[in-house]
């Protein structure tokens, strides 16, 4: 066992000097290993077999490595010397470049001065030049007369590169032709002019169609106001056209004959009002539709897809609610009116299709009764119409009041929410609390919305109501003061 440990502590070193020793030789550029047959070794005298004959190897070629030394060790003192005269030359030639690098920074430094000299005032019109080129590039880019003739800039992108280098003076032409590129600009916008470009629109299509520029502020086509994309270079049609008085200036405009003389919807900002214009809720949008938010899912009451939320939805049912009772009330009691009326001109033939000719039926049935009987009955055929004249103003009124407190419970919801979304997000971007302002503000506007009709609707109803009952109170107290006169009995006061 001891022999087998000392024979493998001798073999690994070998292996190891096996795999290294080959790949050391090979990068010095000597070929050893075809001195060598090495046999694949089974077992462990194999091994230590193979391992002696790499260990001669080795000998013999360290051998020759030293008599090829000793064969150049007189030539070493010649190539020494050699190497240091090469050095001295190099040092030399370093010397003469740098002195002539000097003169040259000299001279350069020298001539830059006269460059400056020379120039003089004309260094001015460099940067004059380069400002008023990169100027109008600017501008032609965010020009709408740029759909109209594209490209026409990208040549003062380089002449103001280069006037900036100041290295090479403009040419007349060069100046001659920004001027006229500014004038040409100014010509421009006050023309009003149709031609043929490439929209897109919102299906994902491109059309080629006509359209029509306004000077430098808005172009147009048949659907209304288009969109010039400064980014994309492209004419875009809007998510959505702005209000009916702005587009309707633009689709008279598209439909006029040249001479005629049209008002028209000019965007001074060329393009961001109108574009915050069509941002801009509509009434839709902020009262909601009826049945939008239960269509895609949104919500499950009706108007609930507004800006108003829940508390706007139900505020606008029970405004709904509200008006439509006042309404029929409104019919009714016209209608009833006009029959009292009637019937008041004609005593004598009571009809029992208004109340004022039931509670003459009932002096008519109760003719023969005394007069404070009379009094009765007529009293208790009041009573019976009054609940049908009254019906429903109670609630018309309930709803009058009920509706602002609505509205300001709605307020108080969106301060809620305004306030978690603070907390949530901080107050730098006004955005997340604009859902919750929204809120408060569109319940309260609805709520007063709601109140103020009602509110008027309730007094009116109620004074028709109130008239019709005074009518019949009136008449009343005629027939039981005749019954009385016609009887001789004294009338009786009631309380």
């Amino acid at each position: 066992m001891r022999q087998i440990s000392r024979t493998l502590r001798l073999v690994f070193p070998a292996v190891f000097a096996l795999a290294v020793v080959p790949g050391h030789a090979q990068e010095e550029g000597e070929v050893i290993g075809g001195e060598l047959e090495i046999v694949e070794a089974n077992t462990l005298d194999e091994l230590l077999k193979n391992v002696e004959d790499r260990r001669v190897v080795e000998n013999a070629e360290n051998v020759r490595r030293e008599q090829e030394f000793r064969a150049r060790r007189d030539q070493q003192s010649k190539m020494l010397d050699d190497a240091r005269a090469e050095k001295r030359r190099l040092e030399r030639r370093g010397d003469q470049l740098q002195a002539r690098y000097d003169e040259n920074e000299i001279r350069i430094g020298t001539l830059q001065d006269q460059y400056n000299e020379r120039l003089g005032k004309l260094r001015e019109l460099f940067g004059v030049l380069q400002q008023v080129a990169g100027d109008t590039r600017s501008r032609f880019d965010e020009s709408i007369i740029s759909a109209q003739y594209p490209n026409r800039g990208e040549w003062l992108s380089d002449f103001a590169q280069r006037m900036g280098q100041a290295t090479q003076l403009a040419t007349i032409d060069e100046m001659e032709e920004l001027w006229e590129a500014l004038l040409r600009e100014a010509v421009e916008s006050g023309k009003v002019t149709r031609f043929t470009a490439e929209v897109d629109r919102l299906d994902g299509s491109r059309e080629d169609t006509e359209v029509m520029r306004v000077g430098a502020f808005a172009v147009i086509d048949e659907t209304g106001y288009v969109n010039y994309d400064l980014d994309l270079d492209r004419m875009v049609e809007l998510g959505r056209q702005p209000e009916a008085q702005f587009k309707n200036t633009a689709d008279a405009l598209f439909e006029a004959e040249p001479g005629d003389l049209v008002s028209f919807a000019v965007d001074p900002t060329r393009g961001s009002l109108t574009r915050l214009l069509i941002q801009k809720a509509t009434f839709g949008e902020m009262v909601g539709t009826p049945f939008g938010g239960i269509a895609d899912g949104h919500c499950y009451l009706p108007f609930c897809d507004g800006q108003g939320d829940y508390p706007g939805s139900i505020i606008i049912l029970v405004g709904i609610i509200g008006v439509l009772l006042a309404i029929e009330r409104l019919i009714t009691l016209t209608l009833v009116g006009r029959k009292v009326n009637q019937q008041r001109n004609q005593p004598e033939a009571p009809s029992e299709d208004n109340p004022l000719g039931r509670v003459i039926k009932v002096y008519d049935d109760n003719r023969d009764v005394d007069t404070e009987t009379l009094e009765l009955k007529l009293g208790e055929g009041i009573l019976a119409e009054m609940p049908a004249l009254t019906r429903n103003i109670a609630i018309i009124q309930v709803i009058s009041i009920v509706a602002p407190l609505m509205g300001l419970l709605g307020t108080v919801i969106g301060m809620i929410e305004t306030f978690q979304s603070i907390t949530l997000f901080g107050a730098g971007d006004p955005k997340t609390m604009a859902s919750g302002i929204s809120t408060a503000l569109m319940t309260t506007v609805l709520g007063l919305c709601v109140a103020i009709p009602t509110t008027l609707l309730h007094a009116i109803v109620n004074q028709r109501s109130r008239s019709i009952i005074h009518i019949l109170d009136e008449q009343s107290a005629g027939i039981v003061a005749q019954h009385a006169e016609e009887s001789g009995q004294p009338v009786t006061e009631t309380e």
